[in-house]
């Protein structure tokens, strides 16, 4: 199987991720990027989400989706095949959905016979599999590498099964790096503590992470040295195979227009002044957070566009009436607005109105606001989140993280006020002034084409590489 810069062969990867759009959506960028080097991708993913996939995907000759039929799995809806249909307790079974597709992903991978699989956290047992088949498998995590290095590699569980305590998630592991990070409040270790659990007699995720870590031919990051040069260091030192970095994969600029009723509404107001506010459509505030954030908004005197979403099969208007302070739509209605459902994120990023972005840090939004002169203002609330907020805030120094209370993560409408001024209203102060610098330099970083476009290349020549060293 010689493979190399001046053959006629083509690249083969079968992507497959865990199904949970946001793990999905990664995937398919980088698909993207890899079949512009003309690169074959075969995109493995249930059915039910093989038409929403299909749409993301660029319509190259060489890709295409490979549905899978999940079996049926007591207390599994029939037809959800995506962790957006589902509580997060229902949505642990799609994991057990996953291990028993086992022996159709084996059949698939010896008809398809790829160069290489990349796959994520949940399927610890592909890279045996993989190796059995003569496949390479790559570990594609697209977490910061600062989560990887924070939680999940060997230092931080030193005796097999001899899970960290509270107090122990508070610290970083042995032999982490000296940077911004040198501890984590208690409701950040709390939330933390999820990965040392198991669900339905399977593997924590932990485990699964380790596993697929340890037994894959190579890890890819979806990061780059110039963001996280220690953790990816830390990484290659506890794991000790090739560590290929992807960049943080830059969207492409979003097509169309934005549409009328919201580019009407930002026209109204200058140019740099309305917050943009959104937490992705799988998290869900608490009422407490919605009304302390609504109020935070109302008192930094700005412009605001706020997107709430709740679960399924919710009255949206008569929730918001139940949570929402009374007389507060009357008091904003001039200069807010609040949403419910998707709005065209990137375009109303790129809006020129737009000047803030509050979001819950999930690490593709916090790329899509630097690269739109948005100032970040991050309000965590869960696992990645809540580390790539203190990646943004303490090492970029390209973001400002909400003030919490350490043992529930408590926040007030002054935190959030104080956490917008500091960007917003403080521009020449510290650390607002460099907070604000840093964003335009991240953001010629970010824009940067032959540098992000190098990555690509690089991780190609390297996949070309070792599948040569393989055959000789």
């Amino acid at each position: 199987m010689e493979i190399n810069g001046n053959s006629n062969d083509v690249l083969h990867i079968v992507m497959f991720p865990f199904f949970a759009f946001g793990h999905i959506s990664p995937f398919v960028q980088l698909s993207n990027k890899l079949s512009f080097h003309g690169v074959k991708v075969s995109f493995f993913t249930a059915s039910g989400n093989a038409s929403r996939v299909k749409s993301m995907l660029n319509s190259a000759p060489t890709t295409c989706v490979v549905p899978l039929t999940l079996p049926q799995v007591e207390g599994l809806p029939p037809g959800a095949e995506s962790t957006a249909e589902l509580t997060p307790i229902t949505a642990e079974l799609l994991k057990v959905a996953l291990d028993q597709v086992q022996p159709q992903i084996k059949s698939l991978l010896s008809n398809l016979k790829p160069h290489f699989v990349f796959f994520d956290f949940a399927q610890d047992w592909l890279p045996k599999m993989a190796d059995e088949l003569g496949i390479k498998s790559v570990y594609y995590s697209v977490f910061v590498a600062l989560s990887t290095a924070f939680l999940t590699c060997p230092a931080r569980v030193p005796q097999p099964k001899k899970y960290p305590s509270l107090e122990d998630m508070k610290k970083p592991p042995p032999g982490f790096p000296h940077t911004s990070v040198t501890s984590v409040k208690t409701f950040e270790a709390q939330d933390f503590l999820y990965i040392f659990k198991s669900f339905h007699g399977g593997p924590t995720v932990y485990d699964r992470i380790l596993s697929g870590l340890k037994g894959c031919s190579a890890i890819l990051a979806k990061t780059c040295s110039q963001m996280e040069g220690p953790y990816i260091e830390y990484v290659k030192s506890q794991f000790k195979k090739p560590v290929f970095l992807v960049g943080p994969v830059v969207p492409d600029p979003p097509s169309g227009e934005l549409e009328e009723r919201w580019g009407n509404w930002l026209n109204k107001f200058e140019s740099g002044t309305v917050i943009y506010s959104s937490f992705g459509s799988e998290t869900f505030l608490t009422d407490d957070q919605i009304k302390e954030l609504a109020l935070g908004l109302e008192e930094t005197g700005l412009p605001f566009f706020l997107v709430l979403n709740f679960t399924a099969n919710i009255d949206v208007s008569a929730e918001l009436n139940r949570v929402l302070p009374k007389g507060f739509m009357d008091r904003v209605k001039e200069r807010g607005i609040i949403h419910s459902g998707w709005v065209q994120q990137q375009h109303i990023l790129a809006h020129s109105s737009v000047g803030c972005y509050v979001c819950h840090a999930g690490f593709s939004s916090v790329i899509e606001a630097l690269v739109n002169d948005c100032q970040v203002v991050m309000l965590p609330q869960k696992g990645d989140q809540l580390l790539n907020a203190k990646l943004v805030s303490g090492d970029m120094k390209a973001g400002v993280e909400v003030n919490r209370r350490d043992e529930d993560g408590y926040f007030g409408k002054q935190d959030i006020k104080e956490a917008v001024d500091m960007v917003m209203m403080e521009v020449d102060k510290e650390p607002g002034k460099l907070f604000r610098e840093n964003q335009k330099k991240w953001k010629e970083f970010l824009l940067n084409k032959d540098m992000q476009c190098k990555f690509i290349e690089d991780l190609v020549y390297e996949m070309k590489d070792m599948v040569k060293f393989s055959s000789n």
